[in-house]
């Protein structure tokens, strides 16, 4: 039985592939067109899912959206008469390519596919629920959703045993934590939608404390009640009937609005810090209260506050839950998995019978591949006899300052690089950081890297849960490093002395866990710096051609594709700012 699941037209446009249950394929859309958060209906993801496995179109047996477009629209009129006149201009904007695309599914599925056999839509907080429960090691669990907004829901509450999901309450909009965040976003100068981690990643550099003079008038926007729910003032907010999303009444308390192009100033990471405080009580709220209501220590959430990791490496300190499972996805991009296990397991009463413990569903790219992108474009290389002299070469010229462009197996799943298109380099220079901010990924100096370590490490050098959650594999757990590290790593110990930690577990890639023993053999600090296999503005590469030109039009100095290994310095310095001018 095969079960494509899709998400588009908000943001992060995707597609998965089930077979009898089991994930086969899974990809973004943006990793082939190249635009990033891409929102078009999927047309790329959806081939690349169908050719992996060899089938087309007309073997599926369903397919499944994300959401229910006629009460997301139901949902949107509202809005806009109730809030009619001042709504007028949003209207315009925003209705006519309801009514030309996004209720228009199945034409779009015939068009595209050639598919004309049976289509399910599911709720979008539904398919963020089971995109997590779904997949995971529990056989029951407490279900937290929380993002921007659904068809009407922004936050729901739930339970689920074996097959089970039951939805108990929700926040609907415009009551909305997501929204919150990315109003925020939007008057610190980021863009919404795309630069919430960059508020996150901004937090620590504020008073985190409630001293901070804006944490008071922070906690005003947001009434946290006593069962966990929590309703907005929305005299602060002007999204629910503009294109925009902070008041005039915003701006007066909290002061002028911050352009992209303005400093940073002290006030700036005040109020981001505050953002954070508010937006850890409001979740640990919801969590205790979930708890009291389900008695369940399991714990599941996904949407895209589900991302936040410096508030996800808090959870199990601060609620009730001892285990927790979060999937690499978690945002709009992992729904249309979660649409596809909703069906096969919800609607068709199938068994669950898969958990993800990795990420690895996008396209992979065969030695002979490889080999003739490089000879087709004379591009000089070299090519390991063995992972072993791959594994011990690479180490060394890591801990010699040299910066790699690692590209293996298969692309991963969701928005972080996890070992199979990433940028890697010695935590341990000091100077490294500023290195890869200006030479390779050309952007804001106050933003950390991340750190990779071999799971059976990670108690050694960091303040985490135990034992390791799965999640910190998917890079989804902000934790302190130990204070004795610190010092020893000072390129991925953020101002707050903590890390984004990423784990890996030789079993889900052998290749990458032997490369941070080696270098750990070589530099005696077992720990990596990984971040994602692109420049600032582009998605993460997918082929040979997007992770070369992205290695010639950096700072990057090795590229390792599969065993070839080839030097930027090597190599003349072409253009390769379009398609045109590589034989892919």
């Amino acid at each position: 039985m095969y079960i494509l699941g899709i998400s588009c037209y908000y943001h992060d446009a995707s597609a998965a592939l089930l077979k009898d249950g089991v994930i086969v394929a899974a990809a973004e859309e943006e990793r082939f067109t190249r635009k990033k958060h891409d929102i078009s209906f999927p047309t790329n993801a959806i081939n690349y899912c169908l050719k992996e496995v060899g089938i087309s179109a007309d073997k599926l047996d369903y397919v499944t959206f994300y959401e229910k477009p006629f009460l997301k629209f139901e949902r949107i009129l509202y809005q806009h008469i109730t809030m009619f006149p001042r709504s007028f201009w949003s209207f315009y904007k925003t209705v006519p390519s309801w009514v030309n695309e996004r209720l228009r599914i199945r034409r779009m599925l015939k068009k595209t596919l050639k598919y004309d056999g049976k289509v399910f839509f599911v709720e979008h907080h539904q398919a963020h629920a089971a995109s997590s429960y779904l997949i995971s090691p529990f056989d029951k669990a407490a279900l937290l959703t929380v993002d921007g907004v659904g068809e009407w829901a922004t936050t729901t509450f739930g339970y689920a045993k074996g097959t089970d999901l039951k939805i108990m309450k929700e926040i609907n909009f415009p009551h909305s934590l997501g929204l919150l965040y990315s109003a925020v976003t939007a008057y610190l100068g980021f863009k919404v939608n795309n630069s919430e981690y960059k508020v996150m990643g901004l937090s620590p550099y504020g008073n985190r404390t409630k001293s901070n003079p804006y944490y008071a008038k922070m906690r005003k926007l947001i009434d946290i009640k006593p069962d966990g729910s929590y309703a907005l003032d929305m005299s602060y907010f002007v999204y629910h009937y503009k294109m925009s999303m902070p008041s005039s009444k915003f701006v007066k308390v909290f002061g002028p609005t911050r352009k992209w192009s303005d400093p940073l100033t002290k006030r700036h990471k005040d109020i981001s810090a505050a953002l954070q405080m508010v937006t850890e009580e409001a979740i640990f709220a919801m969590l205790n209260s979930l708890y009291k209501e389900t008695k369940c220590t399991n714990l599941c959430i996904a949407g895209g506050c589900a991302l936040n990791s410096v508030a996800n490496g808090k959870l199990l300190r601060n609620t009730p839950f001892k285990k927790i499972y979060i999937q690499p996805s978690a945002g709009d991009g992992g729904t249309s998995m979660g649409a596809a296990l909703y069906t096969y397991n919800v609607i068709l009463g199938k068994k669950k019978r898969y958990v993800l413990t990795d990420a690895f569903f996008g396209p992979q790219f065969t030695d002979r591949q490889i080999k003739k992108f490089l000879d087709r474009n004379k591009i000089k290389y070299t090519q390991f006899k063995s992972d072993k002299e791959l594994v011990k070469t690479v180490a060394s010229l890591i801990k010699t300052e040299n910066v790699i462009g690692w590209f293996q197996g298969r692309m991963e799943w969701g928005p972080r690089a996890l070992g199979a298109r990433s940028i890697l380099s010695d935590p341990t220079n000091p100077k490294m950081q500023d290195i890869l901010n200006l030479k390779v990924k050309h952007r804001e100096k106050f933003r950390p890297f991340a750190p990779v370590i071999c799971a059976d490490d990670a108690k050694t050098y960091f303040e985490c849960d135990e034992p390791v959650p799965v999640p910190t594999d998917f890079m989804l757990m902000v934790y302190p490093i130990k204070k004795f590290a610190r010092s020893k790593v000072p390129s991925i110990t953020h101002v707050d002395g903590s890390g984004r930690l990423q784990t890996i577990r030789r079993k889900d890639n052998q290749l990458y866990y032997d490369l941070i023993k080696e270098f750990g053999k070589i530099s005696k600090i077992p720990i990596l710096i990984n971040t994602s296999f692109n420049i600032r503005g582009e998605p993460i590469v997918c082929t040979p051609f997007h992770a070369y030109r992205c290695m010639m039009g950096t700072g990057i100095d090795y590229l390792v594709m599969n065993r070839f290994f080839i030097g930027r310095a090597d190599n003349p310095q072409h253009m390769w700012d379009s398609e045109s001018h590589a034989k892919d």
